[in-house]
């Protein structure tokens, strides 16, 4: 018996000694790559078997294994063991198909309400171009476990120095690799996001890319829409007169009109604020719709469907800025810092300017306080008002 238990414990012994196989390729019906682990928590060697049957053919399973042996090897040689820091064979999973998981993982999330349409299409174009990116270089990530720190510092510098683009582009590819990195982890692909401790341009850096219209650039909008397309102009009045946002007008109807109190009701499903509310609609937003036969159709149709004419078909907001940029900008040659959303920008200016109080300004913006309308406040109506310099009062 005690010779039964030494031979054990020199066993053991030398399990631990031994500390690993190295790994090799198995091929038949089952191709799988495998090795031996020392296991402390049990007291004996463990064998790892990593699957590889989903690689394309036999040639590309023999270079998938080679790669994985050597990279397995180096690991182990340096201490790694498998049962003491547990790692999903996930992380060998190929790039390729990571990033299609990703496509429908976050295409559910879009289905399901958690994700808004233009986040989706910003991710999508992001992977896309991530994608493209990785492709193109020397040496692209193949597998999963290649995508670290420095592959999302190299790709941030790709698009802010080589694709010139601004410092909040940037910071928006960011927060896309710091959501595709939480995804990575969830999903066991890696053990940590590689994007931790990578910062955002900070906000004090980044200037207004959006200003004002100026006055004469509004009259000229007015008389090439009025010549080219009345129903943009219509588009154009909803965020100028109305200050609605555009996804909220993608997704108005008709019956949300009310002719005779001549207002327009935003529903908290469809508010950024989720809060509903009733928005005044000017004499001149009613006589345009009346002379362009808006009432004409059916109430349940989406004011602005396909060419901004009313219709059953919901058509994303997104059009609104495509069209600005395409045939606005250069048939006016507006600078670029001219963009669509500067009609509420430069519709809230004007209000003030007007006279319009601010109270009214905000209930018609939707702001939360009166702070938020404050900053659209041009800087000589911020001036003290020579009416009440010498104002007394009674008390």
């Amino acid at each position: 018996m005690l010779s039964v238990k030494n031979a054990t414990a020199r066993s053991a012994a030398l399990n631990e000694v031994l500390s690993f196989t190295y790994p090799r390729l198995h091929t038949g019906a089952c191709w799988y790559i495998s090795f031996y682990a020392f296991d402390p928590a049990k007291g004996i060697m463990r064998r790892k078997r990593i699957k590889i049957n989903s690689i394309g053919t036999a040639t590309q399973k023999k270079r998938y294994a080679a790669q994985i042996c050597h990279r397995l090897s180096t690991k182990l040689e340096t201490g790694w063991n498998p049962w003491v820091e547990a790692e999903a064979s996930c992380c060998y999973r190929q790039f390729s198909d990571v990033l299609i998981h990703y496509r429908n993982y976050i295409t559910k999330l879009l289905n399901d309400g958690v994700h808004r349409a233009s986040t989706h299409h910003d991710y999508i174009c992001f992977a896309r171009i991530m994608e493209e990116w990785n492709d193109s270089q020397p040496v692209p990530i193949k597998y999963a476990y290649q995508f670290d720190r420095a592959f999302c510092i190299r790709f941030l510098d790709y698009v802010y120095i080589e694709r010139e683009n601004s410092p909040r582009t940037r910071n928006n590819y960011l927060a896309f690799l710091r959501s595709f990195s939480s995804f990575l982890v969830q999903h066991l692909y890696l053990k940590e996001r590689p994007t931790d401790g990578l910062t955002s341009i900070g906000r004090a850096l980044l200037k207004k890319e959006r200003k004002v219209i100026a006055p004469a650039d509004m009259q000229r909008l007015h008389d090439w829409l009025e010549e080219h397309n009345r129903y943009y102009l219509l588009v154009c009045y909803f965020l100028h007169y109305m200050l609605i946002r555009p996804k909220e007008i993608a997704k108005l109807r008709l019956c949300d009109i009310c002719v005779a109190k001549q207002t327009i009701f935003i529903d908290d499903t469809i508010s950024k604020n989720k809060k509903s509310a009733f928005v005044t609609m000017p004499q001149k937003i009613i006589e345009l719709m009346l002379d362009l036969g808006y009432f004409n159709a059916a109430s349940s149709d989406y004011i602005f469907s396909k060419d901004f004419r009313p219709g059953p078909e919901w058509v994303n907001e997104k059009v609104y800025r495509d069209f600005w940029s395409r045939k606005i900008r250069p048939a006016l040659k507006f600078p670029k810092e001219y963009k669509f959303y500067s009609l509420k920008d430069t519709g809230i200016t004007a209000m003030l300017r007007a006279g319009c109080d601010a109270l009214s300004v905000k209930e018609q913006a939707r702001h939360s306080s009166l702070l938020m309308t404050d900053i659209y406040t041009p800087q000589d109506i911020r001036n003290a008002n020579p009416l009440l310099l010498n104002y007394k009062g009674i008390l």
